[in-house]
C-alpha cells in the first residue's frame, strides 16, 4: 500500500483535503494530509520556500514512510516537487494537482503573466502576506455556496517568502515519475507543460471541474490519486 502525503495550495492547510482522504483510507493506504508553516493550525510560524520544502520531507522521514505518493496543490506543486527529489527511494510518485511545477533557480511569483510585479506589490502592502482571497473570486470553479464559505473561513494569510524565494533543484523536474491533474480541460495546455507531459515519466489526466477539485470533485480526484499509486 502506499502512503499519501497531501499538500493544499496557498492559503489552505491540512483540513482543505477532508473530503478526499476518507477515499484513501477505505482502499487501505496511508494518508497524511499536512499542513505547511505559517498557514492554518501553524499559522504564526515563520516561513521561507526551503521551510516549506523541509516539512514535507520532515514527514516522510519522520513517520518513515516508504512507497510515497506525494500530491501538491497549485503553489504546493513547487515545495511538493523539490520535495520529492530529496525523499529518494522513498518515493513511488509525484502528482501535481492543476499546479504549480518548480524549475531550479525559480520562484512562484516568476510563473505569473507579469513576472510577479503585481503579488509583490500585494505582499508589500500586506506586511509581507498574501491576503486571503474573497468568496467572489470563487466563482466559476465548480463550487457550492457552502464550499466557498468553507474555503473562505478555512483560508489563512499565506507568508510571502515561500512565494518568492526560488526553488533548488539538483535536476529537471522532468526526471521524476509524476501525473499532472489538469483541471478546465477545455484550455490550451501550457507550452512548458506540455514538454514536461511528452517525457516519458510523466502522465497527463484531466479533470473537468475548476481550481479546487478537492471540494469541487473529491471522489474523482480520489480515484485519480488511487491510479496514479498502481
Amino acid at each position: 500500500m502506499a502512503d499519501f502525503v497531501l499538500v493544499a495550495g496557498a492559503r489552505l492547510g491540512a483540513w482543505a483535503w477532508d473530503a478526499v482522504t476518507p477515499h484513501l483510507s477505505r482502499a487501505g493506504h496511508g494518508v497524511h494530509p499536512l499542513t505547511l508553516s505559517g498557514l492554518a493550525e501553524k499559522q504564526g510560524v515563520p516561513a521561507g520556500q526551503q521551510t516549506h520544502v523541509q516539512d514535507i520531507v520532515d514527514v516522510v522521514e519522520g513517520k518513515d514512510l516508504r512507497d510515497v505518493v506525494l500530491v501538491g496543490h497549485s503553489y504546493s506543486g513547487i515545495p511538493v516537487g523539490q520535495a520529492a527529489e530529496r525523499i529518494g527511494d522513498r518515493l513511488a510518485r509525484v502528482v501535481f494537482v492543476d499546479s504549480a511545477v518548480p524549475g531550479d533557480g525559480e520562484a512562484f511569483t516568476a510563473l505569473m503573466p507579469d513576472g510577479g510585479a503585481a503579488l509583490k506589490a500585494t505582499l508589500a502592502e500586506n506586511a509581507g502576506f498574501w491576503p486571503v482571497s474573497p468568496a467572489s473570486s470563487f466563482e466559476g470553479h465548480g463550487l457550492t455556496e457552502e464550499q466557498i464559505a468553507r474555503i473562505v473561513a478555512g483560508a489563512t494569510p499565506h507568508p510571502g517568502a515561500t512565494l518568492t524565494e526560488p526553488a533548488k533543484m539538483a535536476r529537471s523536474v522532468a526526471d521524476l515519475p509524476a501525473t499532472y491533474i489538469k483541471c478546465f480541460p477545455e484550455d490550451e495546455l501550457d507550452e512548458g507543460l506540455a514538454e514536461l507531459i511528452a517525457h516519458g515519466n510523466w502522465r497527463l489526466v484531466e479533470l473537468d471541474t475548476g481550481h479546487w477539485p478537492m471540494f469541487s470533485k473529491p471522489r474523482e480526484l480520489a480515484e485519480i490519486l488511487l491510479d496514479a499509486a498502481l
